[in-house]
């Protein structure tokens, strides 16, 4: 009863075909896609962004310990 077979999704594909239209479709695909894209390019962007404050985060650790070094010398 919980198995769906190909004809089943068949079914429904050509039912969802006929109800939205093939133009609709493939501009709600395009869509899809452009979206899926701004979206992985949001996370690269905020990954970048992390690994930068870690950096300056980490190099503002280090500058004090290099002033004091310069001021014992």
């Amino acid at each position: 009863m919980g198995n769906i077979g190909i004809w089943q999704l068949l079914i429904v594909a050509v039912l969802v075909l006929l109800i939205f239209g093939s133009k609709k479709l493939r501009n709600l695909g395009g869509d899809l896609g452009s979206s899926v894209k701004g979206f992985k390019k949001a996370m690269q962007e905020d990954d970048a962004k992390k690994t930068e404050s870690l950096d300056v985060k980490e190099s503002s650790e280090q500058e004090p310990a290099k002033a004091k070094d310069k001021e014992q010398v």
